[in-house]
């Protein structure tokens, strides 16, 4: 195998003809070693790359102490195989991580502000920036700095240095793995940043298209920076069209005037609910006074859409006002059904009891205390049942 592996040789290779030297099966599931590779394994807050080894899924690349293993969606036999890179993914992530490089160069060297962590999440990506806060201005001008780079399309390359020439070299970086020992690798954005990295990169910052800083928020006493770069950028963009397209045609306004209608919107909703809720106070209060001049000793009523929390409300209210009678009432909404059991405070009924054969007869599940049994089940179809039960 050549001393770097074809990703790092040529990251922009799609397809290599490679041998399959070893196969196996981890915890992750089967895999195999291969004489070289184009696909990147997970490192440096970059994703694994995906792929084909033959007609078998690449659906990991991990490295595990001197060899890297490709987790597999099947297994395959020991030989010769063709390898083919999932190349959207990976050109994502090189546009991603890229993008992070020239992020943290800009933000570090035009702002005092390093970074401490970078996250390539699947849609968006972060950075942790060593300053208390970033202003709307100061975002502002760090996105339009960055897009001063990409203009001037500066270089990107990677190279292997020795510990020596390391030493000598004003180098960004947080440190070399433990253990680490021989060739470093350094990714260099030409007149602006040389970094220590063991990650993919394009060619030069035109290929990034675009970063857009997406918005902070604290952590850890510093910023965490969110943004997405090029190909997620336009992506993204794309989204907020469709979505704007379809706010538009429900709220029937401009997209600048999208906001103030839905404002308007959620006004008038909030006034309904409020009216809402008058009115079913005052449809509980007629029930509670129909039902408390009945003579039965129990007292019974369904509420249909009504939820728990309403109905517990009305057997209390109805409670106080008979002290010497039963109070069940039942509810049903969205697909949830509920019982209350409770007794005035002259009536001698056992509440506690009741409850527990009620629930049984109702294949409910519940409890109570202090004359209050409450319960919730899936049906009331053996309504009737319960009812006859307690009136017996």
């Amino acid at each position: 195998m050549n001393t770097l592996p074809a990703f790092d040789r040529e990251p922009y290779l799609r397809e290599l003809a490679a041998t399959v030297l070893a196969i196996g099966t981890d915890e992750r599931g089967p895999y195999a070693v291969l004489s070289d590779t184009i696909l990147y394994p997970e490192g440096g807050g970059q994703p694994a790359d995906h792929g084909m080894i033959g007609l078998s899924a690449v659906v990991d690349v991990q490295k595990r102490e001197s060899e890297i293993r490709h987790y597999l969606a099947e297994a395959i036999p020991v030989g010769a195989a063709q390898v083919v890179l999932d190349w959207a993914r990976r050109f994502d992530h090189m546009q991603q991580h890229t993008g992070q490089h020239l992020l943290t160069a800009v933000a570090h060297t035009r702002f005092g502000w390093p970074t401490t962590a970078f996250h390539l999440g699947d849609t968006r990506c972060d950075v942790e920036l060593e300053t208390p806060s970033i202003s709307t201005t100061e975002l502002a001008l760090l996105e339009y700095a960055i897009a001063e780079e990409i203009h001037a399309a500066r270089v990107v390359r990677a190279r292997q240095v020795s510990p020596e020439d390391y030493a000598a070299l004003a180098v960004r970086s947080r440190g070399l793995p433990e253990g680490h020992s021989g060739a470093i690798r350094l990714v260099e954005i030409e007149g602006l940043d040389l970094n220590t990295c063991g990650g993919t990169h394009v060619r030069s910052t035109a290929e990034l298209e675009v970063v857009k800083l997406l918005g902070t928020e604290p952590i850890r006493g510093g910023i965490r920076l969110f943004f997405v770069v090029g190909g997620r950028a336009r992506a993204r963009m794309g989204e907020h069209e469709r979505r704007n397209a379809a706010l538009r045609a429900l709220l029937g306004a401009p997209d600048e005037e999208l906001v103030v209608a839905l404002e308007a919107k959620l006004d008038q909703l909030k006034a309904a609910e409020r009216r809402g809720r008058a009115l079913e106070e005052e449809f509980a209060t007629a029930v509670i006074d129909r039902l408390a001049l009945g003579s039965d000793r129990i007292l019974a009523h369904h509420f249909e859409d009504k939820d728990a929390n309403f109905v517990q409300k009305a057997a209390r209210q109805l409670a106080s006002r008979v002290p010497s009678q039963v109070v069940f009432l039942t509810g049903t909404r969205d697909g949830v059904s509920c019982f209350v059991l409770t007794a005035g405070e002259a009536s001698g009924f056992d509440v506690a009891m009741a409850g527990k054969e009620l629930a049984s007869i109702l294949d409910a599940k519940g409890g109570g205390a202090k004359g209050f049994f409450q319960g919730k089940t899936s049906t009331l179809a053996r309504l009737d049942q319960a009812l006859a039960w307690l009136r017996g």
